[in-house]
């Protein structure tokens, strides 16, 4: 979209002012400047013009004693529920950026465009048009860390007659910070032929090399592509003047391996040929959510592929994990056949991880109507898209382990955390608390410390099934976000949930059986204390131990027990209810068809 609005405008200004402001800052534009008291209007070549200038005036100019904003020029018909918003501190998390974003309703997407300029560009999709207008109303000129931010409509595609696009420009490739697949070529929308492909081979490769990767008119990539029967985009623009650029390969597994030793060897002979480098190493980037789970307990994991494959491998530190970059830098140094081998472990344990959370969050998607995905940001956007929709009519009734088909109850969860990391979940002046809380749709609570030396504090959560959802990722992210945990280390957690104490029974199964097939599906600990005594409620506790989809799914499961007992108690009583009921109806019935054995009698004398 090319069309811009420039607004804020002194009634004095003339298009000879504006052209003029546009030709010293370098910003093309096609045709006349249309102005009217108080605003104009005016096309750029493309979009990304349009996004210089946007970036370039908006705010930062001032003319005829006003500071002029300029923004995508939308007409009413084609405002709907996409915004953009620009100028945001790039350093800034998702988590800081979804509480302010929630604050104005439901977001049901949000991904990262990338411009050339330092701060960053996001496209936000609200539940409605209504929470987008509020949206831009509040958030235009909204002061964040010394940024004011700019925020315009973006029209729907499908509301553009003509079938021009929206501002997808410049969208970072393979999976970005959240949102759908942009794979960064025109046919991404289109399905590929390879059923791998969620999950693309991310390599990240020196600039200088890219030109050889290529070659002349593309004859190198060609021969690479059909010879791994693979589709490889090498995103040139992205982050501009950078000393490496990603490349991203969607193929089978064992495409893309095959691809990754012909880049290898191409990079290799190139810094032979140039004398630029002594060594080039393998860069794979893989997104946060996987990292844990590849490096493994105490780092077993990569230390078993370096054995293996006689490498040495480090990853970039969470640190710096930003706005602009979810992706963590896996670095493998070794012989190319070394590192091709360590690839391929690599990938296959990302995948598996992938997998993992794949089937997670379709039984999280069944199992909690409603629960938006994709809103949350704890998983890369290929996952989301590979969740199936709800089912039509009863969704209850496809849930595997039964359904929250009617209002879903409030619940209460007990997350235990190490006390140092108290300070940082309640963040400056109970700000991150509050809006982990706006954004989750729950009640979080710190409850005070059992002793003075106690290691771990207790989270109290109350809310409904997605809320418990939303509240928790969030603070497993913050966790490690913190380095409470290490780099190798995944972020495991111990959660209390109580129930009623005639039901524990049914959670543990006769002879311990259901316990341990909650255990076996959901990787997660379970445990159901023997010897306690129950509270006032008559309930009692049962601990979860696991990392956060192991830790879910065994909640979900043991509530969907607990529904399951509910509702067969709720049975019993209305069946015994109606059998109390019927006896006396009974009783009366025999009474009204027989007359009174008086009468009956007199009856009998009658007819003597």
């Amino acid at each position: 979209m090319n069309k811009l609005y420039i607004g804020n405008l002194s009634e004095n200004v003339t298009p000879e002012d504006l052209e003029k402001v546009f030709q010293d800052s370098k910003i093309s534009f096609t045709g006349q400047f249309l102005v009217k008291t108080g605003y104009a209007f005016v096309d750029c070549p493309d979009d990304q013009w349009a996004m210089k200038a946007i970036e370039a005036f908006s705010g930062n100019v001032e003319l005829h004693g006003k500071r002029i904003e300029v923004e995508h020029s939308v007409p009413k018909k084609q405002r709907t529920r996409k915004i953009q918003i620009r100028n945001i501190p790039p350093h800034l998390q998702w988590e800081v950026l979804d509480g302010l974003l929630a604050q104005y309703g439901t977001v049901e997407n949000c991904e990262q465009v990338n411009t050339d300029s330092e701060t960053a560009v996001v496209n936000v999709t609200y539940e409605t048009r209504d929470q987008a207008r509020q949206a831009i109303q509040k958030l235009n000129g909204y002061q964040f860390e010394n940024n004011s931010l700019q925020v315009s409509y973006i029209p729907d595609e499908e509301s553009v007659q003509g079938g021009q696009q929206g501002p997808d420009n410049g969208r970072r490739a393979g999976y970005g910070s959240r949102g759908p697949p942009r794979q960064g070529s025109p046919g991404a929308g289109a399905p590929h032929k390879h059923q791998h492909a969620d999950i693309p081979l991310r390599l990240l490769v020196p600039t200088q090399y890219v030109g050889a990767i290529i070659g002349k008119e593309g004859a190198t990539i060609r021969n690479i592509t059909k010879q791994t029967q693979s589709k490889i985009d090498v995103h040139r623009k992205e982050n501009a003047g950078a000393a490496e650029k990603p490349i991203s390969v969607h193929s089978t597994p064992e495409g893309c391996s095959a691809a990754c030793k012909m880049i290898l060897d191409i990079m290799h002979q190139e810094a032979k040929d140039t004398k630029t480098a002594e060594e080039v190493p393998l860069k794979i980037l893989a997104h946060n959510n996987f990292v844990g789970r590849l490096i493994g307990k105490e780092g077993r994991n990569l230390k078993k592929v370096e054995q293996d494959t006689d490498t040495k491998i480090t990853i970039s530190p969470l640190q710096d994990l930003t706005l602009y970059n979810p992706e963590r830098t896996i670095t493998v140094k070794g012989p190319i056949e070394a590192c091709c081998q360590a690839e391929e472990e690599i990938m296959k344990k990302v995948r598996e991880a992938y997998e993992n959370d794949i089937a997670a969050m379709n039984l999280q998607a069944h199992l909690i109507p409603g629960l938006n995905l994709n809103a949350l940001g704890l998983f890369p956007p290929s996952a989301t898209s590979g969740v199936p929709p709800p089912p039509q009519g009863n969704s209850a009734a496809a849930a595997p382990y039964g359904s929250f088909g009617q209002t879903p109850e409030q619940e209460t969860v007990h997350v235990f955390i190490p006390a140092q990391a108290v300070g940082a979940i309640i963040g400056k002046k109970g700000q991150h608390i509050k809006q982990l809380s706006r954004f989750a749709g729950a009640s979080i609570k710190i409850a005070p410390p059992e002793a003075p030396d106690s290691k771990m504090r207790m989270v109290i959560i109350s809310g409904p099934p997605e809320a418990q959802f939303k509240a928790q990722g969030r603070l497993y992210g913050k966790l490690k976000e913190e380095n409470f945990f290490g780099p190798k280390e995944e972020v495991k957690l111990e959660t209390h949930i109580k129930v009623a104490a005639s039901a524990a029974g049914r959670v543990i199964g006769k002879g311990g059986k259901t316990v341990n097939e909650l255990q076996n599906l959901t990787a997660a600990e379970v445990v159901v204390p023997r010897e306690q005594t129950p509270d006032e409620n008559e309930q009692v506790i049962v601990k979860i131990i696991g990392h956060f989809y192991a830790s879910q799914l065994a909640q979900r499961k043991i509530r969907d027990i607990l529904t399951l007992v509910k509702q067969q108690q709720r049975g019993g009583s209305h069946r015994q209810h109606q059998h109390s009921q019927q006896q006396p109806e009974d009783e009366e019935a025999v009474s009204q068809s027989q007359p009174p054995l008086q009468e009956q009698e007199q009856q009998q004398e009658r007819r003597k």
